[in-house]
């Protein structure tokens, strides 16, 4: 990277989202210096994931405009501010959303990979002392996005919300690991910890679903049962790993509801289930198709903005479990490292995700693309 640029604004280009329900403006905006605990990143590669979609719509609570979405990403350390140690300029780094700093409550339980350390204003769509480095060619300032803004050719983001990684690894294709697959991924094998014959249920044969499937399918997982609205998925369901595919709207008799098909399938229901929706109504049947005694479902999707889901508290009287988990349970900084290694290795499927590449001036177009179900991800090139 340039020194001539360390320590200054720098006029790049991003996309902006104005206000709910609109394209992105494509245009030059100015990105200030990082501070203290700050590190400015010229992002490379960033893939389009529902969740800049779902708060491009409005839906989300702590959506706020106008903004710089974008949050699976991957590039490369430009500048860095005072006191930060644990990147230095040049490295490759992928971007996280979910942040680790090993010092508060959260990070020292050992319970959790949750982080307080920046939570209170990264939800406010600022830098941890209030203020944003995104302003456009007006002065106007521009909210950051879950603590990345990977929709701009650079960014600052927080030390505790990125990590350094082997630089043989190929940013195109693991900037991916910032967030669905590492998800979907994380809940199988931790948040789950599915075991060898343990029968699992997906909802949602999305990024996320499929990566829940390649996860149990590596614990060698009994029967994984994919259900999905779109019959296309049904060949990703399998490319991936499920041993079933049922579609609701065609594969369900009579009166047959999506639970009682499962409970029949799997001798009382299984051992483990993801929503990987949103939908809360898919968040209950995620919940009552799981085992007496045992079953756990782990929600995974979110809800829009004030929806609940409700569910007869008998079947928490007789054992079953629902939880949820944000990245997969994975600690960013302290575990990509193993993920970049199982990537290389080949136990983890990333490349098979990217079903679309795009220039960056393409980004309306590629959120076409994320509706229109044929798509898993894509990836835009800044180059």
């Amino acid at each position: 990277m340039s020194s001539s640029t360390t320590g200054k604004p720098i006029e790049c280009t991003a996309a902006v989202a104005y206000e709910p329900n609109k394209p992105l403006t494509i245009e030059k905006i100015f990105v200030d210096p990082p501070k203290s605990h700050e590190v400015r990143v010229k992002v490379k590669y960033v893939a389009l994931c529902h969740t800049d979609a779902y708060t491009l719509s409005g839906a989300d609570p702590e959506g706020l405009f106008p903004c710089v979405l974008g949050h699976e990403c991957a590039g490369i350390v430009e500048s860095i501010g005072p006191n930060v140690t644990n990147v230095k300029v040049g490295d490759h780094v992928i971007l996280l959303y979910t942040a680790e700093c090993g010092e508060c409550k959260l990070c020292k339980s050992g319970k959790t990979n949750l982080c307080n350390s920046v939570r209170a204003t990264q939800g406010k769509g600022v830098m941890p002392d209030g203020t944003s480095r995104f302003h456009d060619k007006n002065g106007k300032t521009l909210y950051h996005f879950m603590g990345c803004s990977g929709f701009s050719e650079y960014t600052v983001v927080a030390d505790v919300s990125l990590v350094a990684i082997d630089p043989q690894a190929p940013l195109d294709k693991v900037c991916l690991l910032g967030c669905g697959i590492t998800t979907g991924f994380g809940a199988a094998i931790k948040t789950a910890n599915v075991q060898k014959g343990d029968n699992v249920v997906i909802f949602g044969a999305g990024a996320v679903g499929l990566s829940v499937v390649q996860g149990a399918k590596l614990r060698e997982a009994g029967k994984i049962i994919v259900v999905d609205v779109n019959a296309n998925k049904k060949n990703w369901a399998t490319q991936f790993g499920s041993t079933d595919f049922i579609n609701p709207n065609t594969d369900l008799k009579k009166g047959q509801t999506i639970v009682d098909k499962i409970v029949e399938m799997t001798d009382g229901g299984v051992d483990y289930s993801f929503d990987c929706t949103g939908n809360v109504k898919v968040m209950r049947d995620a919940f009552e198709c799981c085992h007496k005694g045992w079953g756990k479902c782990v929600l995974i999707g979110v809800a829009a903005s004030g929806q609940e889901f409700s569910t007869r508290p008998f079947h928490f009287i007789i054992g079953k479990v629902c939880t949820g988990c944000a990245f997969g349970g994975f600690h960013g900084r302290s575990e990509m490292g193993g993920l970049i290694k199982d990537y290389q290795e080949g136990k983890l499927k990333v490349d098979e995700f990217i079903t679309h590449r795009r220039s960056f001036d393409e980004i309306n177009t590629a959120f076409e693309d994320l509706h229109t179900g044929e798509c898993l991800r894509t990836v835009l090139n800044y180059d």
